[in-house]
């Protein structure tokens, strides 16, 4: 049995992977600012009022959490909105990047001593994060971000390396969350985190630092 810690874990992709890994055994540590009720009922280790853009607060879970070995640590939890050329809200970019870019990062330092050679560590991306990618503009503070989150995988990929620790960059597919405003042309939470546990039993020190879709796909930078 593995422990796996998901921040964002209160709903949408967070709480689907706290499902399916509490289903088929595994421990899990769902993290949260207020856990919603289809949470609770999990039966998983809840750990709430984590806002990870703060120092205070996850230095407050490691506290918690004493000395909890990690297997796998799921950095899930993001926000979006809306940015164009014609409303740029740098209030809103800033923000974004506090919760996107630097709140994963924050969390995967604050917590490396519970890793071990062997754990593993996960970015939650986009793929509107991929520059190449991008053919359609806007969404500054989100694209921006997840560039940056994306940056700070790569680099924590070469740096862990040698302590034994893989990193993975995941898009989970269009997915109809609360996020997408349950769009029609997306795939299930469910679908998506299927995906996305494959890529991460398959990762390893050989594939450390890649971009990958849920689908298996390696995206574009």
């Amino acid at each position: 049995m593995a422990t796996y810690l998901i921040t964002g874990a209160n709903r949408g992709i967070g709480y689907e992977y706290c499902r399916q890994l509490q289903t088929r055994g595994d421990r899990v540590i769902a993290i949260c600012r207020n856990a919603s009720e289809e949470l609770q009922q999990l039966g998983v280790q809840v750990e709430e009022e984590i806002d990870i853009t703060s120092d205070e607060s996850v230095a407050g879970l490691r506290t918690r959490l004493g000395d909890t070995a990690i297997d796998v640590l799921i950095n899930n939890a993001g926000i979006i909105k809306r940015v164009t050329l014609e409303n740029l809200d740098f209030n809103s970019i800033r923000e974004q990047f506090e919760v996107n870019a630097l709140g994963a990062l924050r969390v995967t330092s604050v917590l490396l001593p519970l890793l071990k050679s062997g754990s593993r560590i996960i970015l939650m991306t986009s793929r509107m994060g991929s520059i190449e990618d991008n053919t359609s503009g806007s969404s500054y503070g989100y694209r921006m971000s997840k560039v940056a989150l994306s940056m700070a995988g790569k680099s924590l990929s070469h740096d862990l390396k040698p302590r034994g620790i893989a990193v993975a960059i995941l898009h989970p597919g269009l997915v109809q969350t609360r996020m997408t405003n349950f769009t029609t042309g997306g795939i299930t939470p469910e679908e998506s985190v299927k995906g996305l546990l494959r890529r991460i039993d398959e990762l390893t020190l050989e594939n450390t630092g890649t971009f990958w879709h849920a689908n298996g796909e390696v995206l574009p930078w």
